[in-house]
């Protein structure tokens, strides 16, 4: 994981464990259908998390928002 800005890094820290394996199995692929986050960055979004990553069963590009409530 890499990370962009130490505000993001705490957002993501207050997810619990559990929630932060059920967001990284659960990213979508255009060519693979549902995958699994690899190699990802934490970019800030206003009070929301942006996951930017590769796919770990073909390497694409993938991204999965995070909803902060």
């Amino acid at each position: 994981m890499s990370v962009t800005d130490f505000g993001v890094v705490q957002k993501w820290a207050q997810l619990p464990e559990n929630i932060k394996k059920l967001i990284l199995a659960n990213v979508f692929c255009p060519s693979c259908g549902v995958t699994t986050i690899k190699k990802y960055t934490l970019h800030d979004d206003k009070s929301d998390i942006l996951l930017k990553g590769k796919c770990s069963k073909c390497g694409k590009d993938v991204a999965r928002f995070v909803e902060n409530e």
